[in-house]
């Protein structure tokens, strides 16, 4: 047959199916079904396939989730397009466990964060399920930042930071804005291009040249599009709020300003939300935790509040601070600053010898915090024994020492009362990252935890837990913080993985009855980690296991919360820097006053779930800049110790090397190539690197000594050899 008659009889194979799903009897069957109501060969089966796959392409078929055919139109699925640098990508499906993946040839033109519809294609054997971009929705990105590279005279093109983008933008020369080369830009996206033919853009802005202070980390705020400046309404409505508390402010609130109090955060922090009270009658703890109440200040739908429901969260960056609302707010008359009056919401706990909270009261109140206290004043108080009546930490603070004594006694109950539930503790070391006055990294230390910064946690956990509970049993709308229990086939594969060192989890269903394996109470995991605490394992199955768990985030549903092993939570403490608290400030407020009828309460159930959704993605978005910023600014640091050897821990090992860990939080990959002793290939089953001639292996845990090669800031990688 030659290629004319085989075109022809694939185009009428082609009008067979077509005709048949459209036939109003048809019911929707999978290929294997297709073929033997065709009566189709065995031999014919692979023509059958690619017919039928030609006619997804087309548009003319579509895929249900099941695996059945049926006519295009009605069964396409919508998501966002994530790009890869390497032209192919894959779509996130709201409510699916696992993305799609996107052939280079499918994607449609999408373009990185698109919202698209997608046509599902068969599946493969034993891959992930793809699918076809049928039409592009929405533009997910407009504008990108990058660096300009000038050609000659007449154009130049933008590299994108951003490495999903595979493909440069092109820039006339009547759009680039006098920009030259190695400067940071801003470019509007003007056409998405199709076929062979690129993107094109005109320049926006000009960020300054790439070696100049500062251009790298606002290279990563414009990314992430976080908004820095606030518009001059919002402004003037902040500078208009009073800096003082009235008397027609204290009205009708508890008075607490007698109570001693104190807050405890970092040295740099002015925003100061939260502070904390305690006395102990020899039987039960009496709890005070004050939180700054700034809804008094920041009305529903003002151009304050749509300002902060925007940007949902202050972001931390290793340079500055973008906050949620403007300092004269955050800094000002809404920080519980010391000596002076302010209005908070009060979480007042009376709290056994056993860490039940068994009394509680949340009211509105006007406080005064005795003392500013940090972390550092408040942990060598507290772990300095030989503290005497002569010392100046003594004299400057004698009198709140039996408070802060009472305070670490009563966190420690509280946390052993959580760990006896189940509740997981990450212990993985953060870093502080300090800069010289351009902004060059001369320092990274690692963050301690200690007795001061264990009971801010502790004690705001309780409040969390009080508030979400007593309000999910009063039935109103609220905010809550859930962390849903993690993916049953990653717990199959964390299980299997940690049965190679001997351990093992005990799987549990809801109610206790034991399962296939695929659901785990939090407290296996933890008891995991303490069983692996100390071992050369414990950094490599640490951070699987927080891998196998689900991303924590808002929602109005209370479904409970995994890690801490409860099941209320929500975020109360945090009103200055978290849209959630003061959202949910509001709530607590006007049930308070007895204003929440039925009409407050169906407003909120209007509201409540896109405050949650907003909430959760500008949540994340901020946790990707910070991590961005952080992986800039060491590379950077190590770009000054090229050659210098470090002590490392080996903490991921992949097919192409293996990443190893310093201990001030480094991390850089050591290639497989660099392992030149030997042909080292990746065991999958044990996780470890094995040299094919010697036997020698790399695994996770292991101490290795590494030589820092390569340092690649635009990558924002690091590359080690072992030495």
């Amino acid at each position: 047959m030659d290629n004319k008659d085989s075109a022809q009889s694939r185009t009428a194979r082609k009008k067979v199916i077509t005709d048949l799903v459209k036939d109003p009897i048809y019911v929707p069957m999978k290929e294997k079904e297709l073929a033997m109501f065709l009566q189709v060969s065995r031999e014919d089966r692979e023509e059958l396939k690619a017919v039928l796959r030609e006619l997804l392409a087309e548009g003319k078929l579509a895929l249900t989730p099941g695996g059945k055919y049926v006519k295009a139109g009605g069964n396409l699925l919508t998501g966002t397009f994530i790009s890869h640098a390497r032209g192919y990508g894959f779509v996130e499906i709201e409510g699916r466990e696992e993305d799609l993946f996107i052939p280079e040839d499918m994607t449609g033109g999408a373009f990185h964060k698109d919202s698209v519809e997608v046509a599902l294609l068969p599946e493969g054997e034993g891959k992930r399920q793809e699918a076809k971009v049928v039409r592009i929705l929405a533009r997910g990105i407009t504008q990108v930042v990058g660096t300009f590279d000038r050609v000659n005279e007449n154009y130049g093109f933008v590299v994108p930071d951003n490495t999903r983008l595979s493909q440069d933008i092109f820039v006339p020369k009547e759009h680039s804005r006098g920009a030259m080369g190695g400067h940071k830009v801003v470019v509007e996206i003007t056409d998405y291009g199709s076929g062979k033919r690129g993107p094109e853009g005109r320049v926006q802005e000009i960020l300054g040249h790439v070696n100049d202070p500062g251009v790298d980390i606002m290279s990563i705020v414009r990314g992430y599009e976080l908004p820095v400046e606030f518009p001059a309404k919002v402004m003037n409505q902040a500078e208009r709020v009073s800096q003082e508390v009235s008397e027609a402010d204290r009205a009708g609130r508890r008075d607490l300003r007698d109570m001693d109090m104190v807050t405890i955060d970092g040295e740099d922090a002015k925003d100061l939300d939260d502070a904390v009270s305690l006395t102990f009658d020899g039987e039960k703890y009496h709890l005070g935790v004050h939180i700054a109440d700034v809804t008094n200040y920041v009305q529903e739908n003002s151009v304050l509040d749509r300002e902060a429901f925007s940007r949902g969260t202050s972001v931390y960056l290793v340079d500055r601070v973008i906050p949620m609302l403007p300092h004269a707010l955050s800094n000002g008359i809404c920080s519980l600053n010391e000596g002076v009056d302010r209005l908070a919401l009060s979480c007042l706990m009376t709290v056994d010898l056993k860490g039940e909270i068994v009394d509680y009261e949340i009211c509105e109140s006007v406080i005064r915090v005795n003392k500013r206290m940090t972390y550092t004043a408040v942990k060598n108080m507290l772990e300095d024994e030989r503290l005497t009546e002569t010392d100046e930490a003594y004299l400057q603070y004698r009198e709140l020492l039996p408070m802060f004594r009472h305070m670490e006694k009563l966190a420690g109950i509280l946390r052993e009362k959580r760990q006896r539930r189940g509740s997981i503790d990450f212990d993985f070391p953060e870093c502080k990252i300090l800069l010289d006055g351009e902004g060059h990294p001369v320092d990274i230390r690692p963050y301690e935890r200690n007795a001061a910064t264990d009971i801010i946690e502790d004690f705001m956990l309780a409040a969390n837990e009080t508030v979400a509970q007593h309000f999910y049993w009063l039935e109103l709308p609220f905010v809550y913080r859930i962390h849903d229990v993690p993916d049953g086939e990653n717990i199959r594969k964390l299980t299997a993985f940690i049965n190679n060192f001997g351990y093992y989890m005990k799987a549990v269903g809801r109610k206790g009855q034991k399962t296939s394996g695929d659901e785990v109470h939090p407290k296996e995991i933890q008891k995991l980690l303490s069983k692996i605490a100390g071992t050369p394992e414990e950094p490599m199955i640490s951070r699987l296991a927080l891998r196998s768990m689900r991303q924590a985030k808002y929602s109005v549903e209370c479904s409970g919360h995994f890690g801490l092993a409860c099941p209320y939570y929500c975020h109360f403490t945090s009103p200055i820097r978290r849209y959630p608290d003061l959202q949910i400030h509001r709530i607590i407020k006007e049930q308070l006053r007895g204003r929440l009828g039925e009409e407050r309460a169906a407003h909120y159930r209007e509201i409540l779930p896109e405050v949650a959704k907003h909430s959760s993605e500008t949540e994340r978005r901020a946790d990707e800049a910070e991590r961005e910023t952080d992986k800039l600014k060491k590379v950077e640091y190590m770009e000054e110790r090229i050659g210098e050897t470090y002590e490392g821990v080996i903490c991921g090992v992949t097919n192409w090397g293996i990443y190893v860990e310093l201990p001030n939080t480094v991390e850089g990959l050591v290639h497989v190539s660099r392992l030149s002793d030997d042909y080292y290939h990746y065991k999958q089953d044990t996780c470890e690197m094995v040299g094919e001639a010697t036997g020698k292996s790399y695994k996770l845990g292991m101490p290795v000594t590494v030589c820092v090669e390569n340092c690649d800031r635009f990558q924002r990688t690091i590359d080690f050899s072992i030495v």
